[in-house]
């Protein structure tokens, strides 16, 4: 369905944070679980972004299970069943913020398409080692880290994955290997880079988008949760190594620190229709905003495709 949408618009708009809007809402996600803490306590407040993200003017909703692991659940004291029903429910809520606002096939209309967020081991171990790529375990441990949830949502009939915030390619091989295993469902995949050479980790760009590039199964891969200063040389970067349409939704430019588990303000591009359209012509072809972006961005960019 994305490759079908794709041929109706010259670009595609994905949502933005859901994490940041429900901390606006006043919902504290100081908390190893983050925004799946919602999802346990007030999943009706997860609805709600969803609806004001397609209001806005969004084509893609992910789902609020980036950071709903087994593993973190478990901690939390919640059997294996309950997990797997929160993990449906992530799915569930944005297909009931589709259907609220009349979205799909309405006037024949392919979308909005639902993605079912996968978050990277370093989102469970909140110490932000995903802006890092720093883990202790190698590919074959990841495969075991994210078999359950992948398996749970691969079966939920959702429109594809969001393979996410990927810092370095072991994880990525890793989501190869299960790719092939649950064959039912499609992917994108996004690296987090720190800065327009190299992912998280060091390792390069090119060699992980030529890497993506062979997984049969990745509709579109791209670059999030990274500051937007990058992402004009990652696109041209990813263009060179891939036919596959390029997603981009970087944060808002200011950078996480795992320490005090905030964001330090630094002097930051402004995310204006000018950058927009830059990356556009760079070749990006479905744009969003990650931490510390809202409804205003994905307005801004839908009015840009719009225009």
């Amino acid at each position: 369905m994305l490759r079908e949408l794709l041929e109706e618009h010259e670009f595609l708009v994905l949502d933005g944070a859901l994490a940041t809007e429900l901390e606006a809402r006043g919902y504290d996600l100081e908390d190893p679980l983050w925004s799946a803490r919602v999802l346990l306590e007030d999943p009706d407040a997860i609805r709600k972004v969803h609806v004001d993200y397609l209001k806005a003017g969004a084509d893609i909703l992910t789902t609020a299970s980036y950071q709903a692991t087994f593993q973190g659940f478990r901690e939390r004291g919640l059997s294996a069943g309950r997990t797997r029903d929160l993990l449906l429910r992530s799915v569930q809520l944005a297909v009931e913020a589709v259907a609220e606002i009349g979205g799909r096939g309405k006037d024949g209309r392919v979308g909005p398409l639902v993605a079912a967020s996968i978050g990277p081991y370093g989102a469970y171990r909140h110490d932000g080692s995903e802006y890092r790529g720093d883990y202790e375990i190698g590919t074959e441990e990841l495969v075991d880290f994210h078999r359950d949830r992948f398996g749970c949502l691969s079966a939920t009939g959702v429109d594809l994955l969001a393979l996410e915030t990927v810092p370095c390619l072991s994880e990525a091989r890793a989501y190869s290997h299960l790719l092939r295993e649950y064959t039912a469902v499609e992917a994108w995949l996004s690296f987090s880079c720190r800065d327009d050479r190299s992912l998280s980790s060091g390792e390069s760009i090119q060699e992980a988008v030529e890497l993506v590039d062979q997984m049969e199964r990745v509709v579109a891969v791209g670059v999030n949760c990274t500051g937007p200063q990058w992402i004009d040389s990652i696109v041209e970067t990813m263009k060179s190594a891939t036919s596959k349409p390029i997603i981009v939704y970087p944060n808002s430019g200011e950078c996480w620190d795992s320490l005090s588990h905030g964001w330090i303000e630094k002097k930051r591009p402004q995310i204006g229709a000018d950058l927009l359209r830059r990356w556009v012509d760079a070749g990006a072809q479905i744009l969003g905003g990650c931490c510390r972006t809202g409804p205003e961005l994905v307005r801004l960019i839908a009015g840009l495709r719009d225009s």
